[in-house]
């Protein structure tokens, strides 16, 4: 049995939201983005009208950059690739190296699109709780009780709606799960919530400590691939971060007249993260999150200096309202007023490094990485052992960048590993395509040549203290990496989120969640879909399939929504075979290489959900639903462990959907009954002990 909750179907609900998500989900978790006006007003070019050079800037690419990686007329494929340069940090972290493409063939039936309130997995696999929003972590806290909540218990307890996870082995049946908490929606957590000006200042206390992240103790269940909470004994692992964690600033920036407050004068040491999405690990075993929509926790932009206001707006704060709205954190920490601490909003927005093995260490926000809506840091090396992060900027019509460390990854040498992300060149991604403007017409018809593809190159922005970009200083470039970016001419893409390297091939895969708002004369080759609500995914083969190079031929491998659709494309794969897909969010990859999708607001009328599908051979394209996730739900994460029998997924969110409310939930997920709805991580298992999707 997949789950003990009991079935229950509910009628397909509908949004006036140009996505799949509920309004619930639009209001806390990015403030109601979609409503508001695009922060990016740049007039970078599109790819339509900067092809006159391409053909043969491209064909220079394919003759002596790709080497064994072919590139069909059509969509670029990696059959050939190269592997990808040996990784000790990621071999560590479960993402092995040396495994051919087609040992691990996927042979489950697809899951068929549903609205049920429960994890539905694929017959012969198996499902069930890991941990669940108020579940005790910290020693003293107590069980969660959900019309008794208070702050001081909440800081001891699983936070609200989890997303990225990653998993840290310790020995063959016990490990470390890193999970982060992005944002919370009061108006479930709370009976009678009518919003941030009435809430108590303890439903305010409760909604600070329930962000963050936290680290579990796990444990395997009898050699299954079933994993539960330690809860016996000493768990001397287990932490909370919370919006009220100390943490301190490093890299170019710290320090920076930019990030000063009265609080801070040294602009060094900052409390707590907020909006934690995505993320990555590295290869010295810390945890890499990424602080995505802080815009939404902060008021009265209004009253900030105004030579301040130009960059507030760019970051999505509003500047023009004169009446605090929101949750109302600045009800109980003033900092969250703009008019009174306008530098507070440039603290938050940054990457993140944790420390999982040591629950007494500071977490770091890394400058040099940059700061934006940031969905993810995924690391690699480079051929030559300098640290490559790859990030995207999870907004409308923004950017992809990617960090690569001055000095190199030394195994073993953890002193100097550490300071590898503080010291380095950052980059934002220009595409350019290879087709006539004319016959990219926002349709998602595919051009002449067979298919989306194109080159491109990884801009610099800044080295160190050093600013690529005329009239800005590192530091700017750094805390406003969004207006660097526009002034570089950076390619405008469609919601740019997750961002993943292929253990096989050394193929980047990017996730584009949708962007409803690109008109038609907007479309370019990389964005090739009008009001594109479904979304796609664009595979990046970079020079000599080295992660340090600086340039790169590109893809798109799946263009998502309907399979009966016309403006949909899966590799070339026979289409009537595919599982439709709405929204990809977070990629991950088996050892195997193939690529793992889940998904984020499914715009076609069904439960989100976990899919897969082949990069490589024959079965390029084949996309199946591996699980769907319970009504109103997200599913995040997911982490696929390095022997393959599970996989981990933050069902994020469950039964938030128009109308939801405590006295009347849309799911009871996971305890059944008549129970709240509790955001949690799940794991899926094969009954028999097999790979997961074989």
């Amino acid at each position: 049995m997949a789950n003990p909750s009991p079935r229950r179907t509910l009628p397909l609900l509908t949004s006036p939201h140009k996505s799949g998500r509920s309004a619930l989900t639009c209001e806390f978790r990015c403030g109601n983005a979609c409503a508001h006006d695009v922060p990016n007003t740049s007039d970078n070019a599109y790819f339509g009208d900067v092809v006159t050079s391409v053909l043969s800037r491209r064909g220079v690419l394919r003759a002596g950059a790709l080497g064994a990686v072919a590139v069909g007329a059509g969509v670029a494929g990696v059959a050939g690739a190269v592997p990808a340069a040996a990784d000790p940090g990621v071999e560590a972290q479960g993402f092995g190296r040396g495994h051919e493409h087609g040992r691990g063939a996927l042979r489950f039936a697809a899951v068929a699109p549903n609205r049920e309130d429960r994890i539905v997995v694929p017959e012969g696999y198996e499902s069930a709780v890991v941990v669940r929003w108020g579940d005790p972590v910290l020693p003293g806290a107590p069980e969660f009780d959900y019309e008794n909540q208070t702050a001081e218990a909440q800081a001891k307890q699983f936070g609200y709606n989890c997303d990225f996870v990653t998993f840290f082995p310790m020995g063959r049946d016990r490990g470390l799960l890193w999970v982060n908490h992005e944002y919370t929606d009061e108006a479930l957590m709370f009976r009678g919530y009518t919003g941030g000006n009435a809430a108590t200042e303890e439903q305010i206390k409760i909604a600070l400590a329930a962000h963050g992240g936290s680290v579990v103790e796990v444990e395997r269940v009898r050699g299954t691939g079933r994993w539960t909470l330690v809860t016996r004994g000493r768990r001397r692992y287990n932490r909370r971060i919370t919006a009220q964690t100390p943490m301190r600033f490093t890299g170019p920036a710290a320090g920076s007249d930019l990030l000063k407050t009265a609080a801070d004068p040294e602009g060094t040491t900052v409390l707590g993260m907020l909006n934690n999405c995505a993320g990555g690990t590295t290869p010295w075993g810390t945890v890499l999150t990424a602080e995505e929509n802080f815009n939404q926790y902060f008021v009265l932009g209004s009253g900030a200096p105004e030579d301040q206001k130009a960059a507030l707006k760019r970051y999505g704060i509003d500047t023009a309202s004169t009446t605090p709205g929101g949750r109302r954190f600045d009800r109980v920490e003033e900092r969250f007023d703009l008019s009174k601490h306008p530098h507070e909003a440039n603290r938050f927005g940054w990457i993140v490094e944790i420390d999982p093995f040591d629950p007494d260490s500071t977490p770091v926000k890394r400058t040099a990485l940059g700061r934006f809506a940031h969905e993810a840091a995924t690391t690699t090396l480079a051929k030559d052992g300098r640290v490559v992060a790859y990030m995207g900027d999870d907004s409308r019509f923004e950017y992809v960048y990617k960090f690569v460390s001055k000095k190199r990854y030394i195994p073993g040498f953890d002193r100097h590993n550490r300071t590898l992300l503080d010291e380095g060149t950052l980059y934002v991604a220009k595409f350019t395509g290879d087709s006539p403007a004319a016959e990219i017409d926002g349709s998602g018809k595919l051009p002449a040549d067979g298919g989306f593809d194109g080159s491109g190159e990884w801009i610099p922005l800044v080295t160190g203290n050093v600013s690529h970009v005329p009239g800005m200083t590192a530091a700017e470039v750094l805390v406003f990496t969004r207006l660097a970016a526009d002034k570089v001419g950076a390619t405008r893409m469609d919601r740019p989120e997750d961002v993943e390297r292929n253990p096989v091939t050394g193929a980047v895969y990017v996730a584009l969640t949708n962007n409803s708002n690109r008109a038609p004369a907007q479309a370019d080759e990389a964005n090739p879909r009008a009001y594109n609500k479904h979304g796609h995914v664009l595979e990046i083969v970079e020079r000599r399939n080295d992660a340090g190079a600086t340039t790169f031929a590109w893809s798109l491998p799946l263009v998502c929504g309907d399979p009966a659709d016309a403006s949909t494309y899966f590799a070339g794969f026979d289409k009537s075979k595919v599982s439709p897909i709405s929204c990809p969010d977070n990629l991950a990859f088996d050892r195997d290489g193939n690529l793992w999708i889940s998904t984020d607001g499914n715009a076609l009328g069904s439960n989100d959900g976990l899919f897969v599908m082949p990069v490589a051979g024959r079965e390029r394209g084949h996309l199946r639903q591996f699980l769907t996730v319970p009504l109103g739900a997200e599913t995040c994460g997911p982490m696929i462990t390095e022997d393959q029998r599970s996989v981990f997924v933050a069902v994020q969110h469950p039964g938030e959907v128009d109308g939801a409310s405590p006295e009347s939930p849309a799911s009871h997920w996971p305890d059944g009954g008549d129970s709240q709805p509790r955001p949690s991580v799940a794991v899926a298992w094969h009954s028999r002990g097999k790979k997961i999707g074989s």
